[in-house]
């Protein structure tokens, strides 16, 4: 027997950190102990009922898990393996990592990096895997230290924190949208050069505004994204991750026809292999592990639930790491 965070619909929804046991594990060709995953705004979605992100009942949340491997089928793992899981459609349609052992595919794990424990691959999680594909993004698009200011949006979050860790590191400019006033001290300790009112960016704007930014790491969307693309300097780059105020896309063709700016559309829930492995590869070299001891708060697995609802409150900054043993 082990736990995990159940949610179920039958009819109504609830949410649970249960005994189950392995039995109740989905099909897999790898099992893992977990050792820590974490809370992102995906599983607070899940775990809150807020939006329909699960559909496959019943599930365990957590989208994420870093943990060893104890039993294989898959000629790429051996029981012993130090591994790590983000995305590939875990804790939506297929039992997730908020628990005490998961049963996965192979082809959905890479190796953790010696680089990092299985807590500090969780601080990480996949935030922080998805802010390094946005500087990966913006990089392919040729955007380099000293080219200008890089705004990110959600700057308190767990893709906006890991970002402005990330780009401060690399030698960019970077500044911070947030509407967290007592949290300028903690973006300051981040890298971020200087913090504006998320206000500035929520309300409609016009189709062209004051060109500002060489780059943007958007985890917001909706009218937040439309004035980052109208502010972006011509030949600028927008790498689009999240939607934190919503799906919709408020803007114009304009910044795109008119100053040659480019909207990245960044996923980490489907990205291959090989650019996972990047990713986590250069965030190895390029993000201190120490510095996530600063954005990480950690709790136990049967406070998970009640942290969901604080993420959705808006009470939380950083990332959460979950004992999940």
């Amino acid at each position: 027997m082990f736990k995990a965070l159940v949610l179920e619909k039958n009819p109504e929804f609830g949410a649970a950190v249960r005994e189950v046991d392995d039995a109740f594990l989905p099909e897999g060709d790898v099992t893992i102990e977990v050792d820590a995953s974490t809370l992102n705004y995906k599983d607070a979605l899940a775990i809150t009922n807020r939006s329909p992100v699960v559909r496959s009942w019943p599930m365990v949340a957590g989208i994420d898990g870093s943990g060893t491997v104890v039993e294989s089928a898959s000629a790429r793992w051996k029981a012993g393996d130090a591994v790590v899981l983000n995305g590939f459609g875990v804790g939506e349609t297929h039992k997730g990592c908020l628990a005490s052992r998961a049963r996965l595919k192979g082809e959905w794990l890479i190796r953790r990096p010696p680089a990092f424990s299985a807590k500090q691959a969780m601080a990480i999680g996949t935030a922080g895997y998805t802010a390094m594909l946005c500087v990966l993004a913006l990089e392919r698009h040729g955007v380099k230290a000293g080219d200008g200011e890089v705004l990110v949006t959600g700057a308190t979050g767990g893709v906006g924190s890991v970002a402005i860790a990330l780009l401060s590191k690399l030698g960019h400019r970077v500044v911070a949208a947030t509407g967290k006033a007592s949290e300028h001290e903690y973006l300051q300790s981040l890298g971020a050069t200087a913090i504006i009112d998320r206000a500035e960016l929520s309300a409609p704007g016009k189709p062209l505004q004051k060109e500002r930014w060489t780059a943007v790491v958007d985890a917001v969307g909706s009218h937040t994204l439309a004035n980052a693309c109208a502010q972006t300097r011509y030949g600028g780059a927008v790498a689009a991750c999240g939607l934190a105020q919503g799906m919709d896309f408020p803007a114009t063709v304009a910044p795109f026809i008119l100053r040659g700016v480019a909207l990245l559309g960044v996923d980490s829930v489907m990205a291959p292999l090989a650019l996972r492995e990047q990713a986590w590869a250069r965030l190895a070299r390029d993000l201190d592990p120490k510095l996530l001891e600063s954005l990480t708060t950690e709790i136990g697995l049967d406070e998970a639930i009640d942290a969901a609802h604080r993420l959705m409150a808006g009470q939380v900054k950083g990332r959460i790491v979950v004992r999940t043993r």
